[in-house]
């Protein structure tokens, strides 16, 4: 196991921008369910929704302080939440993208959280501890994560004709933002060889089966002409959607600095 204490400042300074690419994929992730408070279709689907939203928010406090305590520049969870501008953030477009209909959040959903399982069983044997800890937590909700947003998928794909017209619809949508998700650079490069890192190509290949299993027992499909890839989102070029997000989250905050509650 690799300690703090051992890292050089090439290999801190990569955690750092790595921790706020994870932590960032859950901020944004995480107040777009909670959209979804007191709107949901179905109350139990209401509950479910924000308890997801929660389990992202919840990780992303635990990988947003540990970035802030290797960053050593005094910036707490909160002020990397509602101090950096746009440009600053390091989420995957796909996250930030609306939540449509119920289809859209769930195929977006399912996306984000067969990913976001086979990223977090890979942190779970970090060779850096502290993110091999919060990795084995990761892994634990996103278990639940992944049973939640397939079952509702199925139902979806492969239930009224209304629903299923949806369904495609939202994962023909969607699938464009795919692709970044496994968009390594050297940051990735260097922590993956040192064993800190997901591997992601290997990440890749076994997403890529999982989404397709489910797709076909959904009776859904990828269409040919789905093949353009948007990115941008971890070198912090964002839709117009992220910037309309974080005005409103940031307000209170931003408007009252300093101030604790």
């Amino acid at each position: 196991m690799i300690e703090t204490a051992a890292l050089d400042a090439q290999m801190r300074a990569d955690l750092v921008e790595y921790l706020l690419r994870l932590a960032d994929d859950r901020v944004v992730l995480g107040h777009r369910l909670s959209e979804w408070c007191g709107h949901g279709p179905i109350l139990e689907e209401d509950i479910a929704l924000t308890n997801i939203a929660l389990d992202f928010l919840g990780q992303a406090n635990h990988l947003l302080e540990l970035a802030g305590e290797l960053e050593g520049e005094g910036r707490s969870a909160d002020d990397l939440v509602y101090s950096r501008d746009e440009i600053d953030y390091r989420n995957c477009l796909l996250t930030e993208q609306p939540n449509g209909d119920f289809a859209a959040t769930i195929a977006r959903q399912l996306f984000f959280d067969v990913y976001d399982f086979l990223l977090s069983e890979q942190l779970a044997a970090s060779e850096f501890e502290p993110l091999a800890g919060l990795g084995g937590k990761m892994h634990k909700e996103a278990q639940y994560h992944v049973r939640h947003s397939r079952e509702w998928m199925l139902r979806l794909g492969d239930g009224t004709s209304e629903s299923h017209r949806r369904a495609q619809a939202a994962v023909d949508a969607l699938w464009t933002y795919t692709a970044e998700l496994f968009d390594g650079d050297e940051v990735d490069a260097r922590l993956s060889q040192a064993r800190i890192a997901a591997d992601l190509e290997s990440l890749e290949t076994r997403w890529q089966e999982l989404i397709g299993t489910v797709l076909r027992e959904a009776t859904l499909g990828i269409s040919d002409e789905q093949q353009y890839q948007r990115r941008g989102g971890r070198r912090g070029h964002h839709t117009e959607h992220l910037g309309h997000m974080l005005a409103e989250m940031q307000i209170l905050a931003r408007s009252n600095p300093g101030a604790k509650w």
